[in-house]
């Protein structure tokens, strides 16, 4: 039915993947002040900034509205640069049954992973929804870039 659906996305980074992975590893709390056009909040619910069984959550603009999502945090490994999110919660639920996050970096490299299931055959491809995770790296890059 092809309902199943996978984005990959790699981003050169001139700031070197391993800095954008820190930032989501140890300063997830600082993403809505360097992307403020993508990300309204970040909060914890459960656990720590980015250990493996955290709850966190996130609100963001997308297409200028306002969405909601929370994730659990599947992975993280520091060696690899990768942390993998499973979205259980928010907007995309509504679409999609279910909606799964992998970023990792490589050198200068930075790759995001989206996994989804469509609900429907109608449901769009999260191509919007994409974007703005790319627009929210470049945005990172760019703050990393001037320090």
């Amino acid at each position: 039915m092809g309902l199943k659906g996978k984005l990959i996305a790699s981003m050169e980074m001139n700031c070197g993947g391993g800095s954008f992975f820190d930032i989501f590893h140890t300063s997830t709390h600082q993403v809505p002040n360097i992307s403020p056009r993508t990300i309204v909040h970040f909060e914890i619910h459960e656990g720590e900034t980015v250990k493996i069984g955290s709850i966190v959550s996130w609100k963001y603009i997308e297409a200028g509205q306002d969405k909601y999502m929370k994730h659990l945090i599947e992975a993280v490994d520091p060696h690899k640069k990768l942390i993998k999110w499973k979205v259980i919660e928010g907007d995309l639920l509504e679409l999609y049954n279910y909606f799964d996050y992998t970023t990792s970096c490589d050198h200068q490299w930075t790759t995001w992973t989206i996994e989804y299931e469509k609900k429907t055959e109608d449901t769009p491809e999260p191509l919007i929804h994409f974007g703005n995770i790319l627009d929210m790296t470049k945005d990172i890059e760019a703050h990393l870039l001037q320090k």
